[in-house]
């Protein structure tokens, strides 16, 4: 036997009570701090900007759930619904309903002449105004001859007007007694405290702010040389006009639609001026004066439109006109149920999210009905039966690798096979829950299969230790037990689906589609293609449509995944 020599290590002895010992744990535990500080404060600004987004998500959609209407008493004459008398609910529902309600808003705002102005009071309706009055008249005709209330619905316009994201509107009293010349027409007030000096002095401070812009394109004309020498020479001239006025302040001024817009309220009426000076003003009727009695102190008031009346939708006239409605007590504003119950519409206040909603249920029945089943079968055939080969290996391989692959080029795919190879229809449910399908089906099988090793694997041995066959041990006792995996893993792929809209544009589903779908063949798009549609639309009321599908759609995904985490927790069990 060999001896074995054991040559001994000298210890070395550790002073943990040593100076430098203790600065090195010092360091650690500064370090672990630093480290935590860092990571609170990583989750810190990441809620921010969360909360931000949705903030400001939810401030641009909450009036988009809110519809202002005109509710009045409309006379419904039989000569203009039913002139036959034959009370046919065909003849009752292509009636000119919109004549009927023309007639009752003439009554409600009197004084109107001139068609001009008659059509600016009717545009405050939009076009399917009528529908209620129709839908009411064609179920009960014998309203017919009576007067009815009805809600009418306004246009895009004026409910955002009313909604405050138009102009701001300013009203100062007037110090001294002001006159008017006449009633109606074109007429001069006369005020006599300088009352209209202080607008005045606004006028001039905006055509000062006038200068500024046209002195910075000026630079920028001049920059580039002699291709701009026209424009720079016409800008010039435009500067030098505008500085002789504002170095004039007591001459009078003549409003135009770039400044705000200046009005007088004075005796029943209102009056949008033109020309304004210290003591006096000229300006064109828009309601009819009541008298040409002079108008004592505070009995008459200056309203000033902030906004100038080119950078809005609604013009002076139509403003007049709602604010005259409005105090009438004849505007009222309601939850928007167009909003649920109808599909889109090229006029804002009409359009409504149910014919994508109607789409996105039926992609996704598509999807869960073939991913499903589809997944779930595929990972029990890769976890349990399969042979541990390079083919298989390939084929998980792959199915990791399609996870990880862009929406779009599973998009790609459908249009080269469902729609040019299969000649499916464009713009179907059908189409889409199938692109989806695809999609989803590699999430589904990895969470199934990662389920299914979750289950302990005596559960299988003991199932096959009294006697049951390998596919009785899977489907009777791991899979029931891998099923709350399974069943998260399902609904965060179908959440990811439902708000995809890359591979729904490669199919056609971003369509201008008006009615809702009633069949996995009918021609539709899905919620998160509706939101791209409204986002590139110039209406600014599309903005806050966009904003309010795009809460829909947030809500829709939460709950899903609040379902997800909910199953989880009610069906799992710890081993």
């Amino acid at each position: 036997m060999t001896d074995l020599t054991v040559t001994s290590v000298p210890s070395r002895s550790v002073q943990f009570d040593s100076a430098e010992m203790t600065a090195r744990v010092k360091r650690r535990y500064r370090s672990e701090r630093r480290f935590k500080a860092l990571g609170g404060g990583a989750l810190l600004l990441t809620a921010v900007f969360v909360l931000a987004v949705l903030l400001d998500i939810a401030f641009k959609g909450l009036p988009a759930f809110t519809q202002h209407y005109l509710v009045l008493d409309v006379p419904v004459k039989a000569e203009i619904v039913d002139p036959k008398g034959a009370r046919n609910p065909d003849d009752l529902r292509s009636a000119d309903y919109f004549a009927v309600m023309r007639e009752a808003l003439t009554a409600a705002v009197p004084g109107i002449e001139g068609r001009v102005a008659k059509k600016k009071l009717t545009g405050l309706l939009s076009s399917g105004a009528g529908n209620d009055l129709r839908d009411r008249i064609a179920a009960d005709p014998s309203l017919i001859g009576t007067t009815v209330k009805v809600p009418l619905l306004l246009s895009d316009g004026a409910d955002l007007y009313l909604k405050g994201q138009q102009t701001a509107v300013s009203t100062i009293p007037g110090r001294g007694t002001a006159t008017p010349s006449d009633t109606k027409g074109d007429i001069t007030i006369l005020a006599s405290a300088n009352d209209f000096a202080d607008d005045l002095v606004a006028v001039k401070k905006t055509l000062a702010a006038r200068i500024e812009d046209l002195q910075v394109r000026l630079q920028r004309a001049e920059a580039r040389g002699e291709s701009q020498a026209s424009e720079a020479a016409s800008l010039k001239e435009e500067i030098v006009a505008l500085a002789a006025r504002v170095d004039q302040p007591a001459v009078a001024e003549n409003l135009d639609e770039k400044m705000p817009s200046l009005l007088v309220s004075i005796n029943g009426g209102l009056v949008k001026l033109n020309t304004i000076s210290n003591d006096s003003a000229t300006g064109t009727v828009i309601l009819p004066l009541n008298t040409i009695d002079e108008a004592r102190p505070l009995d008459w008031s200056v309203v000033t439109y902030a906004k100038p009346e080119s950078n809005r939708k609604t013009s002076d006239i139509e403003v007049a006109y709602l604010e005259k409605l409005k105090a009438d007590g004849n505007v009222e504003s309601r939850f928007n149920t167009i909003f649920f119950t109808h599909g889109d519409s090229r006029e804002a206040e009409q359009a409504g999210i149910l014919g994508s909603l109607v789409g996105s249920v039926l992609m996704l029945i598509v999807t869960l009905s073939l991913a499903l089943p589809f997944g779930v079968l595929a990972a029990v055939y890769l976890e349990e039966f399969a042979p541990k080969n390079k083919f298989t290996n390939l084929i998980e391989i792959n199915i990791n690798n399609l996870a990880a692959v862009p929406s779009i080029v599973f998009g790609l795919l459908g249009l080269a096979v469902f729609l040019n190879f299969f000649g499916l229809p464009r713009s179907a449910p059908l189409v889409g829950g199938l692109v989806l399908a695809l999609m989803v089906l590699p999430t589904i099988i990895i969470a199934a299969r990662a389920s299914m090793k979750a289950v302990p694997p005596s559960i299988k041995e003991a199932a096959l230790g009294v006697g049951a066959s390998h596919q009785q041990a899977i489907f009777h006792h791991v899979l029931p037990l891998a099923t709350p995996g399974i069943m998260t893993g399902t609904i965060i792929g179908m959440a990811h689906a439902l708000g995809e809209t890359a591979p729904l544009l490669m199919i056609g589903m971003l369509a201008f589609i008006v009615d809702v779908p009633q069949g996995l063949t009918d021609p539709a798009t899905a919620l998160p293609a509706q939101i791209y549609i409204w986002s590139d639309l110039p209406e600014q009321a599309f903005e806050a449509k966009t904003a309010a599908a795009i809460m829909v759609l947030l809500g829709v995904l939460l709950l899903m995944n609040g379902m997800a985490i909910w199953l989880r927790s009610k069906f799992e069990r710890r081993w």
